[in-house]
């Protein structure tokens, strides 16, 4: 008698971050079986300019998967499914004929384009689009980011036009060449992120791509977040495997979390910070400065929405006190030095590097630290940004609260630096609710697992992923109100000092 087919029961996640790209695999309890990670360049050929290689992320992508693999002790026969997670609103256009990049990749936090942002803004304002988008004009988003190659890269716009070229955030990227070219798509929610699509057609809108001047040639398919969109090439170690998740990072970690349901809410802590609320499939425009954007979409299903306030410099903040400061070695020292004092000295640091995102939209300021004295010392500077994660987060948490009929209760949390279990008291305190660490903290990539093998019927359904999340610990406010009060007092005045530093003439 012949054998059993055997049934295969883990799911590859490919997490292409800002800083890094990961593989990492799950079984079908969610639980992390094996992981591989590899850095690439962060390039800044000029200030306020932040660029990738795609090829590198490619090359990186590929020998993360084969670690991956090894490291489980499996094969591509044990995968049911490939899900994909990525650095959203970043661009990367490549050569249909050839699949290679025409120019480094425009990463997400990089500011070049705000002179065409600031004339796009001019008729209507920053909310020109908002009613079709829910996005605000920032450098931020996608579609300025793609006209600029258009026009800088000689004969690329005329390329486009005439249908040779393609753009994709780098979910798209990947899964082209993880196809062989075979596949040109993105999910709803990286499309919600370009200032391109509309979100009550979730497709490609003519006027928006007249007015940022993209050709609709170069975009890829609209699809859902949950489906099959094709398989691996021959040449990949996961040959033939179902490509059947993608979600944009802060998408996929609100999945990674089971915020399911209308008013169920996570932060994510990366190299920016990123509170998104799920509205349900009502369509809510904010008034206090957030984001509205697509949750996520299970194949034909009503797609679900949500109100995100996002922070441009959360982790890299301390990549800034290791990296240019030197004043740690490694990023989780930061937590050991702050630890060293009491309080933060009355200093507070604004990491406005390219301006402030949510819930302020000023591209015009820049960061700040401030209430020096001689009684200052590095720990205070350490505390002083792991505060400036918590502050910022607050900001967009109270602008969140006032558009939610019922407030957020307590917060659950993932990202790299909820391993800072300082940082999360100080997240605790400002708030004045519980924050709520996971058991599995990785939910960006688990986020994107889920939703691939939901697609190919690995797990039933939303509540049967809901049964496998579990907390892990949870920290309760532990500060006096007066002291609350008085900390965010300081820190918006703080704010405040960063305001109208960069003027229309500044070079």
């Amino acid at each position: 008698m012949a054998a059993p087919e055997r049934r295969p029961t883990t799911i590859v996640a490919i997490d292409q971050g800002t800083t890094s790209t990961r593989a990492i695999v799950f079984d079908d309890r969610g639980r992390i079986v094996s992981a591989g990670q590899r850095e690439h360049r962060q390039l800044f050929p000029k200030p306020g300019w932040v660029e990738h290689d795609p090829a590198e992320i490619w090359r990186n992508t590929r020998h993360v998967i084969g670690e991956a693999l090894a490291d489980a002790g499996i094969t591509r026969h044990d995968v049911a499914a490939i899900g994909i997670t990525n650095q959203r609103e970043t661009v990367i256009v490549w050569d249909r004929a050839t699949g290679e990049p025409i120019h480094n990749a425009i990463v997400w936090q990089d500011t070049r384009t705000q002179d065409a942002v600031d004339a796009l803004a001019a008729d209507g304002g920053v909310r020109r689009f908002a009613a079709k988008t829910g996005l605000p004009l920032a450098t931020y988003f996608s579609a300025t980011k793609i006209a600029w190659i258009l026009d800088h890269v000689e004969g690329a716009r005329e390329r486009a036009e005439a249908g040779e070229l393609a753009f994709g955030t780098p979910d798209s990227w990947v899964l082209w060449k993880l196809t062989d070219g075979a596949v040109h798509a993105t999910d709803v929610t990286n499309a919600s992120r370009t200032l391109l699509m509309d979100l009550a057609t979730l497709d490609w809108d003519d006027e928006l791509c007249e007015a940022f001047r993209v050709p609709r040639a170069i975009l890829p398919e609209i699809r859902s977040s949950s489906e099959v969109y094709g398989h691996a090439a021959s040449d990949s170690l996961l040959r033939e495997t179902p490509i059947a998740g993608i979600l944009g990072d802060q998408q996929a970690a609100t999945f990674g979390q089971a915020a399911f349901d209308a008013g169920e809410s996570k932060n994510t802590y990366g190299t920016g910070g990123f509170l998104i609320v799920n509205t349900g499939t009502e369509l809510v425009h904010s008034g206090s400065g957030l984001i509205t954007t697509v949750a996520y979409r299970l194949g034909d299903e009503a797609p679900r929405f949500a109100l995100e306030g996002s922070v441009a410099v959360a982790g890299s903040l301390v990549q800034w006190l290791r990296d240019n400061l030197g004043i740690i070695r490694t990023a989780p020292e930061v937590e050991t030095l702050a630890e060293t004092v009491d309080d933060n000295g009355d200093v507070y640091i604004v990491p406005a590097f390219s301006g402030l995102f949510a819930p302020y939209w000023r591209p015009d300021a820049r960061g700040a630290i401030v209430g020096l004295t001689r009684f200052a010392n590095k720990g205070h500077l350490a505390r002083a940004a792991l505060e400036a994660v918590a502050y910022q987060t607050l900001d967009v948490f109270e602008a969140a609260n006032s558009e939610l009929e019922v407030p957020i209760t307590e917060l659950r949390v993932d990202g790299g630096m909820v391993a800072n279990e300082l940082l999360l008291q100080l997240q605790a305190d400002a708030l004045g609710v519980p924050v709520v660490r996971p058991e599995i903290t990785e939910t960006t990539a688990l986020g994107a697992a889920y939703a691939a093998g939901l697609a190919v019927g690995l797990w039933k359904d939303t509540d049967e992923l809901r049964a496998l999340w579990a907390e892990d610990r949870r920290w309760e406010p532990a500060v006096d109100a007066a002291t609350r009060a008085h900390g965010i007092a300081r820190w918006r005045k703080a704010v405040e000092r960063t305001l109208d530093w960069v003027e229309s003439d500044t070079p």
